[in-house]
């Protein structure tokens, strides 16, 4: 039951950071990385920063308890499932 709610847990702390990682260049709070996917439409960067940092510091967190195998796989598995979820939301995706 620990293991289904830590999964949970993850999966949305990664997709909430994925978001508001994305949306941070409306606020000019750091500087933009984004790639251009075609005339006046970008995918921006900075959300897929934010989750790999986030994403790193849960693998980092696993290690250090000395729980990295099943630790990992519960946050990759949150991870990819976050991806998908904010690829299929257009959350890095931008216009003009």
């Amino acid at each position: 039951m620990k293991r289904i709610l830590s999964f949970v847990l993850q999966f949305i702390l990664l997709l909430v950071a994925f978001f508001v990682g994305s949306i941070l260049p409306v606020f000019h709070v750091l500087p933009t990385w984004r790639i251009s996917t075609g005339p006046g439409s970008w995918f921006v960067l900075d959300g897929f920063v934010v989750l790999l940092v986030l994403y790193a510091l849960f693998v980092l967190f696993a290690a250090a308890r000395k729980r990295f195998v099943a630790g990992t796989i519960l946050s990759t598995a949150a991870l990819f499932l976050a991806v998908i979820v904010g690829l299929l939301s257009k959350f890095p995706f931008t216009s003009n």
